[in-house]
Order: structure tokens, then sequence, then C-alpha cells
């Protein structure tokens, strides 16, 4: 599997990372794909998948790069500290390689979150801190909170029909070396893709290159230097398949039809700024959404 630099860390990771949002597959597919290269794993506190995960590395924790989340509604300091410790115990491992802030918490100081969250790195507990879901400016705040460490990743959806970090968000995590990794790459499912590809453009490239619509559609996703994603499969056999998106590359006038013909949407920034206005106004009435 092609691998890419996290960052500018120097470590080196699957362009494809095995994801465990709503996951129920069990220990295997997650065996299944680290046997295949996929040895990143995301999960979250608040996924509750992160015992099983705790189970898949139990005896190659060496090999595998381990990631997950604290939830907004933990982002004080304790409360950062205590939600680590707990993460870790779930995991049972001693640390974490990339702990990430699941959301933005408006009703909390930036600087008291980042602040828990280097005191996590000096005590060796996690390795890099990363964010999800964030703005270009909600990152440049939290680095600026940031002593000692640099945010490596972002982690946001994206994929063929929803496409909203093309609005600059992308583009300014490659500019600023910070990663950006993916959820949703298959948007929930192939047959929302579909709705989207009235010409059956993926289907079309897919026969041409003897590949499944899936890996076409993860392809797309990891042409772009800076992103990784991160997939969400139940069997083995998906997992077989996905993995199999990496290690190939879509030609350009390819790529140049994927973009033109499946419809997409973005989010403008006006309806973003509402979103987080929303978000801030019933955090601020105590629910850490």
């Amino acid at each position: 599997m092609n691998r890419k630099l996290l960052a500018a860390t120097g470590i080196q990771l699957p362009e494809l990372a095995l994801g465990t949002w709503q996951y129920r597959g069990g220990v295997e597919p997650l065996r299944a794909g680290i046997a295949l290269g996929a040895s990143f794993i995301d999960t979250a506190e608040s996924y509750e998948t992160e015992e099983i995960v705790g189970q898949a590395i139990r005896g190659i924790r060496d090999q595998v790069f381990l990631a997950t989340k604290v939830s907004p509604r933990h982002f004080r300091r304790a409360e950062v500290l205590k939600a680590a410790e707990a993460s870790l115990q779930r995991l049972k491992t001693d640390y974490i390689d990339l702990y990430q802030l699941h959301w933005p918490n408006y009703s909390v100081p930036i600087a008291e979150t980042m602040g828990a969250m280097e005191t996590l790195v000096e005590m060796g507990k996690v390795r890099f801190i990363g964010v999800s879901n964030f703005s270009a400016v909600e990152i440049e705040q939290a680095q600026a909170a940031l002593s000692n460490n640099r945010i490596v990743s972002n982690q946001v959806r994206y994929n063929l029909v929803h496409r909203t970090i093309e609005y600059g968000l992308r583009q300014y995590c490659e500019a600023n070396q910070i990663t950006v990794l993916v959820f949703s790459p298959l948007a929930h499912g192939l047959d929302l893709i579909r709705q989207h590809d009235r010409t059956d453009a993926l289907g079309r490239i897919s026969t041409t290159l003897g590949r499944t619509r899936a890996q076409v559609a993860l392809n797309w996703c990891i042409s772009y230097t800076s992103v990784i994603a991160v997939f969400k499969a139940n069997q083995i056999e998906h997992v077989r398949e996905n993995c199999g998106a990496s290690g190939w590359y879509l030609q350009p006038e390819q790529m140049h039809i994927l973009n033109r013909q499946i419809g997409f949407t973005r989010r403008g920034r006006v309806e973003l700024f509402a979103r987080r206005l929303v978000r801030r106004t019933v955090q601020r009435f105590g629910r850490n959404v």
C-alpha cells in the first residue's frame, strides 16, 4: 500500500486507514486490514469502538498507528486528561499515536484544551495532536494556543458528492503541512454516489480500469497529496476490496471526468457560518455537541 507523510513529522502512514464509526465487524476485518497494509486505525471515545480496536491490536501494537478523539463535552483541562486515560484503558495501550479534538467547543477556551493536549504529549501518553471538523480559522486559533507542538491533521468529510473542503480548507491544510484525514470517503454508500452520477461516469471508469466503483471512488480521494482516506468496512471482503484502491493512480482525464460529471454539493461560507453559530449557541447553553 502506498504511504504518505503525516504532516512534517517524518512519519509515513498508509494512505488508507481503517475507520470504526458505527463499526460492527469485530476483530477479524480490522486484523485483515492491518495485514493488507492499512495499519492505521481511527476511533473515538464517542464511537464506543475503542474496546474492539484494543482487541484487534493486541500483540501487534507496535505495528499499528492508533488514532482516537476526545469529545467536545470533555474539553476542560481535567476532563481532557481523564478522557485520554479512559481511552488508553479501553484501547489497552499506554500511548495514543494521534489524539484529536472531535469537534470545536466554543464554550471552552481553546487555550485550556490545547494546554491539556500538550500535557498529554509531555507525559508520553500522546505522540501527535490533531483536530477534526475544524475550519482554517479554528485551526489557526488552536495552533496559536500550542507552545511546543504542531497540529498534524484535520479530519473532515470528503468524497465525490460532498466537497465542501474544496472551498479552501484542503488547500490551506496542504499549504500548512497538515494532513487531511477524510471520513465517509464513500459517502455512506455507493448508492448515494450513483444518484449523483447520472451518466455513470464512475461505472465507465471502473470498467476501463478493471476496478470496482468503491476502489475508484477511494482512489479519487487519495489522489490528493495531503489526503488519507478513512473507510469503514464490517466484512473482510470489503476490507480487501477497499485496500485495493491503493497502489495505482487515476489518469488526469479520468479525474476530470469524475470531477465534472458527478454532481456534488459544497456548503457555502454563509451556511458554514450559520452552522457554527448554531453550535456555538447550543454549547453556550450547556450542551457540548
